[in-house]
């Protein structure tokens, strides 16, 4: 069960980014979202997305490997 939750934690995230990365392409080519005002704030909204789950993901990544000790050096675990 808590796997299942741990895969969510990264799976939502990924999401919203992917979600970003559609509202910044679609303010490229102008295809604007009834919700926002303006084709600036869709690209800003879609680049906070997309960099707010990346930064998840990432943040999760990193904690995951401090709290395992992880050695990228050696690529071992510390005993």
């Amino acid at each position: 069960m808590i796997r299942i939750i741990a895969v969510l934690l990264l799976v939502i995230p990924g999401i919203i980014s992917a979600f970003g990365i559609k509202l910044m392409r679609d303010s490229l080519f102008e295809d604007l979202y009834p919700i926002f005002l303006h084709i600036g704030i869709q690209f800003f909204v879609g680049f906070v997305f997309f960099l707010g789950g990346i930064a998840f993901i990432g943040g999760f990544i990193v904690h995951r490997d401090r709290k395992r000790q992880y050695n990228a050096k050696n690529n071992n675990m510390k005993s």
